[in-house]
């Protein structure tokens, strides 16, 4: 592969030289001519209908143009990649510009191999199943205590616990920002998604009411032992689909102002740190009060982004912990009221904007499901009804000529 790679650059510019010549020609032909290179989208009034009819060829330029910039700046599935570097962080060459290493950097790269494997990662490990075991044994007995003040003040206390002592399995680096906004009782937490682990981020510095499906294995058994202590809402596979049973039940714990706020991400999967993307209306449907959280991570000392279509949850959790740390900033946003006229999306895009700004994010409006699934048909619609007008124009201005 190293021996193409200079044929492949050398055919890449010969093609975009290429392209570029042609364009320059066209556009010189279309000046001399004193016609119009791309046709403007516009009302059509100056326009008769036997010319707004017409094909000509320079109608797809337009489409072409935009296809080719898709393609190049994609700002969808770069996002389910990982962050690009500036520099090497000592953990993996994120940067194809940084493949040269001197002797320097190689020993010291070697150093960092034996302490991050040899000392930090059996220690972290061994934190991580201290924290896990406590959190299954512990949650399990305050079950069998009857509900009450002290029940509840209990099993807060051992959350926290064992969640601050999964973060320390991590090295965790957490900077709390506007702790007077954090979520109260009877509320929705909403956050960014950038890894499994943002939960015990953000339940590290309070209590949260977690919502999932219903897993196996050692997760199940986690899941278990922590409905017996606290009121988290699990679903079945089955149960996931139904959005009226899935609001119904979400909307009865928020009117219980004695339960935990619950904790969601209503972008539905991970992105890689840069953005932000469509947040699923199903949460801001209820109507309870919305507190909004920015959570973005340091990459230069451990990226958390998971891929999940590239590293399993074992693997992921083991890389995290031979990183040389995972720091982050979590911003408490004010709370957040639906405002009257205003629908479910638009208040799920409000909410976004505000969680972008703040954590320096970009917002997109591209639904995160496209990291397994395809581009639905509405949005192609979009295009061929545009491609249409610019083609032919509106049936309104075809009367108008």
């Amino acid at each position: 592969c190293s021996e193409l790679l200079p044929l492949a650059i050398w055919l890449s510019e010969l093609y975009w030289s290429i392209v570029d010549w042609a364009t320059h020609r066209i556009e010189r032909g279309a000046k001399d001519n004193n016609h119009l290179l791309y046709k403007p989208y516009s009302n059509g009034d100056n326009r008769d209908l036997d010319h707004a009819s017409e094909f000509e060829m320079s109608d797809i330029f337009y489409f072409c143009r935009q296809g080719v910039e898709s393609i190049m700046d994609d700002e969808v599935t770069k996002r389910f990649s990982a962050e690009e570097l500036e520099s090497w962080n000592l953990l993996t060459r994120s940067n194809y510009n940084f493949q040269h290493i001197s002797l320097r950097l190689t020993v010291l790269w070697g150093l960092g191999v034996v302490i991050r494997y040899g000392f930090l990662l059996p220690l972290r490990v061994t934190l991580a199943f201290t924290g896990v075991g406590l959190l299954v044994v512990l949650t399990s007995i305050i079950g069998f205590l009857p509900n009450g003040r002290m029940k509840n003040f209990l099993s807060e206390q051992v959350h926290l616990m064992c969640y601050r002592i999964c973060v320390r399995a991590l090295t965790a680096i957490i900077t709390y920002h506007d702790s007077e906004n954090k979520p109260k009782n009877g509320g929705i937490c909403v956050a960014n998604h950038t890894s499994p682990i943002d939960v015990i981020i953000l339940a590290s510095d309070g209590c949260y009411a977690m919502v999932g499906q219903i897993h196996g294995g050692l997760m199940g058994v986690i899941q278990k032992s922590m409905v017996k202590a606290c009121p988290h809402i699990w679903f079945e596979r089955s149960e996931v689909k139904d959005r009226h049973l899935v609001a119904k039940r979400l909307s009865d714990h928020v009117e219980d102002k004695t339960k935990l706020p619950i904790l969601i991400f209503p972008e539905g999967t991970c992105i890689n740190n840069t953005s932000v993307m469509m947040f699923k209306k199903g949460s801001f449907e209820i109507g309870s009060t919305v507190y909004p959280v920015a959570i973005k991570y340091d990459p230069r000392f451990g990226d958390a982004f998971w891929n999940s279509s590239q590293f399993g949850m074992v693997n992921y959790l083991l890389r995290m912990m031979s990183s040389w740390a995972i720091v982050c900033s979590v911003w408490y946003l004010p709370p957040m009221t639906r405002e009257e006229g205003e629908d479910a999306v638009q208040f799920a895009n409000r909410v976004k904007a505000a969680i972008a700004r703040q954590g320096g994010l970009v917002d997109l409006l591209w639904d995160g499901g496209l990291k397994r699934g395809k581009v639905k048909d509405t949005f192609k619609e979009e295009q061929q009804k545009l491609y249409s007008k610019m083609l032919v124009g509106t049936q309104e201005d075809r009367s108008r000529s």
